[in-house]
């Protein structure tokens, strides 16, 4: 079987229609989902993704709430931040955007979300969720970047199940939680990374390749 290219953009497109659909069902209730972000300092990158999610918000009928601390801010005004959305009965869910610049402790913040509203799926608890649980569905918390792996692949329409699928790289953000959620569709995992030994010849026998370095055409 030969490699097949799967087009992210259609696949978002459809999502984005059904979360549009859901917001729109329950206007009649008065209600409005609320999404908050965070963004500390002035990372060209960080800046555009945000700006991307608010954008995204207005298209879809979601509210956005958007709170930023800058460079020369303190890691009391992160914390400050925090409680405000922890707090705000509007905002359902919320990210703080990553990385955070040098002298602010993500890690501390992070820590202080309120797990029900952590929209990343990052908090300890979500991942310890995500981690036990039998089957991937509304209930879990889950990072959106493998989740949106996820969802592409279930696009093929093909059976997951048995399927030898390698992961390329270990961060919490991508590579692990992406092994956890094939592992769930009942797919055999391998993770590889930087000090794995012949990374080629694994990858040539996987049936599903997933690479989550941050690297571009690294699989050629």
């Amino acid at each position: 079987m030969s490699a097949q290219f799967l087009n992210g953009k259609v696949v978002a497109e459809s999502v984005l229609f059904q979360v549009a659909e859901k917001v729109e069902q329950l206007k009649p209730s008065g209600v409005t989902p609320g999404l908050g972000t965070i963004l500390v300092g002035d990372d060209g990158p960080s800046m555009s993704y945000v700006n991307k999610k608010i954008e995204t918000c207005k298209d879809v009928g979601i509210a956005s709430f958007h709170k930023h601390i800058p460079v020369n801010g303190t890691q009391a005004d992160l914390m400050a931040a925090v409680e405000s959305f922890n707090n705000n009965p509007e905002v359902d869910a919320y990210i703080i955007q990553h990385p955070v610049p040098q002298g602010f402790d993500f890690n501390e913040a992070l820590m202080a979300m309120a797990p029900e509203k952590d929209a990343d799926g990052f908090h300890p608890l979500n991942v310890g969720k995500l981690s036990i649980s039998q089957k991937n569905d509304e209930n879990l918390l889950i990072p959106c970047t493998p989740y949106g792996c996820l969802l592409m692949l279930k696009e093929l329409n093909i059976d997951l199940v048995g399927k030898n699928a390698v992961v390329i790289g270990r961060s919490n953000i991508v590579g692990k939680p992406m092994a956890q959620l094939l592992l769930k569709e009942s797919c055999t995992v391998t993770i590889v990374h930087s000090k794995t030994l012949n990374i080629k010849n694994i990858c040539r026998n996987a049936d599903i390749l997933v690479a989550a370095i941050g690297k571009p055409e690294f699989v050629n």
